[in-house]
């Protein structure tokens, strides 16, 4: 198994509540983290919690803002990021945002793993050639390596083609 690598810095590509939790968990590991926000929440707390914030999906309303996948991996390569924590909803489950992170090499922290498009026939990545997701007694040995609580998930789920 490989082993990744450290995450020093983490981006947050979420608002409120959710983001702030993660938040909280990387601070009590040690980890460096980044927030961003749309215009409308230029305000909110979870810009004050974070080490750094920066806007995202200028004059775009507040949802379009937070999917804006290429704003996004934009910010997290500027601030120099290492990983890239989607929250829940908008980009969790998102296999272009996840494909997006590793063309830019940044770790996508989430349930899917994806292995990058070089397919010439699909160079706007609007396409993905193959996702699959982690094996499942892997990734917790990852996480219990890292001393990250986690649980098992209620069903094995195949890889997708």
């Amino acid at each position: 198994m490989r082993h990744p690598r450290k995450i020093r810095t983490l981006l947050v590509a979420n608002r409120g509540e959710i983001s702030i939790r993660v938040m909280r968990a990387a601070h009590e590991l040690g980890i460096k983290t980044v927030a961003i926000y749309s215009q409308e929440d230029r305000f909110s707390l979870h810009r004050t919690k974070s080490d750094e914030s920066y806007l995202v999906g200028e004059g775009k309303g507040p949802v379009e803002a937070y999917l804006d996948i290429d704003d996004i991996v934009r910010v997290a390569v500027e601030a120099g990021v290492d990983a890239i924590h989607p929250g829940y909803g908008f980009l969790s489950e998102n296999p272009l945002f996840a494909d997006a992170c590793a063309r830019a090499g940044i770790t996508f922290i989430g349930k899917i793993k994806v292995e990058p498009s070089d397919n010439p026939r699909y160079p706007d990545r609007n396409r993905l050639d193959r996702v699959v997701l982690p094996n499942e007694p892997e990734w917790q040995k990852v996480m219990q390596g890292e001393h990250v609580p986690s649980a098992p998930s209620p069903k094995p789920r195949a890889a997708v083609k």
